[in-house]
């Protein structure tokens, strides 16, 4: 589990899970306490932005959840904080 594991996920989700199954069973499984699945949306869209090139870009939180008491969270954060360091890299593509 950990590291190895979400790298699996993520280059593997293309054929066997698609993205938001890939992260869902990530934040599940790869963090512990696990992170609620409320945070998957986000996740997803701090991956998309980081593509972008607009890691700064700000990210809606979900209801109740909050980033230095702020509703959003820059890109960065929110891959930073949720290890989503695999589904930003070239080869993961």
């Amino acid at each position: 589990m950990g590291r190895a594991f979400a790298v699996d996920l993520s280059t593997e989700f293309d054929t066997e899970f698609d993205l938001e199954m890939a992260i869902s069973i990530h934040l599940q499984n790869n963090h512990y306490p696990p992170v609620p699945l409320i945070m998957v949306d986000p996740c997803i869209d701090a991956i998309e932005a980081y593509w972008e090139e607009s890691v700064e870009r700000k990210i809606d939180l979900p209801k109740g959840v909050y980033w230095k008491g702020e509703t959003y969270a820059p890109a960065w954060a929110i891959i930073e904080q949720h290890h989503l360091e695999s589904w930003t890299w070239e080869d993961a593509e």
